[in-house]
C-alpha cells in the first residue's frame, strides 16, 4: 500500500470554517455559530452530522495542542486555562462557606425597632410588633376570586381572631395531655384525672355562685351545671327586737376593736357587718 492510499483514509487535520469557532478550553468546548447545510441535512443527515462533529472535534483538538504542556508519570499533559462559560451550580453551596467569602457577619436581632409610621420604638415580633399580619395596613388589596364588595379589613380581622381561638384551643390542649402523660408517668388513671378536673372545676362554679349576693339565682346557668343544694341566704327581719339588735352590734365592735380599745379597723368592721 502506498502512501497515496494510505492518505486517502484519514482526513486533514486542518478545517476551515467561514466563522471561526469560540472556545472554552476548560471544559473542552467549542462553540460553533456557523449555519448548518438544511440541503444535506434533509438528504443524508447521518453522514452530514458525523462529519460535522468530527470537524468540530478536530479544532478542539487543534487548539489543545497550541497549549504549554508538562511531562509527568502520566505522560505529557496540556495546561487547561481558566474557566470562560458560567456554568449552573450542581449543589448549592453552604451559608457558611459563602458568608466567610463574601465577609458577611452574623449580627443578633434586636427585639425592638422603630416604627416611621408612628414614631416609637415597637417589638419587632408579637404584640403591638411590626410583624401584625397587616392590621394596620391602609389599604389591602382584593384577590382575584374574592367578591369585590367584601370589606378585606373585617376578613383580616375575623381570620386572625379564629387562628388566635385555634392556638388556644390547642394550648388548652397541649396543656391536658401534658397533664395525662405526667398522671400516667405517676400511675394515676386517665378516668380519674378527668374527674378530679370535673370536680374541680364545679367547686369553682359554686363558690362563683354564692359571691354574689342573690347566690347566683338570676345567673346564667351553664349546660350540665349542678344545682346548688343547702346554699340558702338568710334575711333578718326589717323590723325585730331592738336589744338583740344592740348586742349584735356590740359583739361586732368588740370583735372590731379588741379588748383594749384600740383604733377602729374599718376594713375589718365592714366586713363584720355584711357577714352579718
Amino acid at each position: 500500500m502506498d502512501d497515496t492510499t494510505q492518505k486517502s483514509k484519514y482526513k486533514p487535520v486542518t478545517v476551515e470554517k467561514p466563522i471561526p469557532l469560540q472556545y472554552d478550553l476548560a471544559i473542552l468546548a467549542g462553540f460553533d455559530t456557523n449555519a448548518l447545510d438544511e440541503s444535506r441535512l434533509k438528504n443524508d443527515a447521518d453522514t452530514y452530522l458525523e462529519e460535522y462533529t468530527r470537524d468540530g472535534t478536530q479544532l478542539i483538538i487543534n487548539q489543545i495542542f497550541k497549549l504549554p504542556v508538562t511531562s509527568s508519570d502520566l505522560g505529557v499533559m496540556a495546561e487547561l486555562p481558566d474557566l470562560v462559560t458560567v456554568l449552573p451550580r450542581e449543589k448549592p453551596v453552604r451559608w457558611e462557606k459563602f458568608a466567610k467569602i463574601k465577609g458577611v457577619q452574623h449580627r443578633k436581632k434586636s427585639k425592638m425597632i422603630y416604627d416611621e409610621a408612628t414614631g416609637e420604638w415597637v417589638p419587632r415580633w408579637g404584640y403591638k410588633g411590626t410583624n401584625d399580619d397587616g392590621a394596620n395596613d391602609w389599604l389591602i388589596p382584593v384577590p382575584d376570586n374574592a367578591d369585590p364588595f367584601e370589606d378585606q379589613f373585617t376578613k383580616k380581622r375575623e381570620v386572625k381572631k379564629e387562628r388566635i381561638t385555634k392556638n388556644e384551643a390547642r394550648h388548652r390542649r397541649n396543656v391536658e395531655e401534658a397533664e395525662i402523660a405526667l398522671n400516667q408517668s405517676k400511675g394515676v388513671n386517665d378516668v380519674n384525672t378527668r374527674s378530679l378536673r370535673r370536680t374541680e372545676l364545679q367547686k369553682q362554679i359554686i363558690i362563683s355562685k354564692t359571691a354574689t349576693a342573690s347566690m347566683g339565682k338570676f345567673d346564667k346557668h351553664l349546660e350540665g351545671e349542678p344545682k346548688l343544694k343547702g346554699v340558702k341566704r338568710k334575711f333578718e327581719p326589717i323590723i325585730g327586737d331592738v336589744k338583740k339588735e344592740k348586742e349584735s352590734s356590740l359583739n361586732i365592735l368588740n370583735k372590731v376593736v379588741g379588748k383594749k380599745g384600740d383604733i377602729v379597723n374599718v376594713r375589718k368592721a365592714i366586713a363584720k357587718r355584711d357577714q352579718k
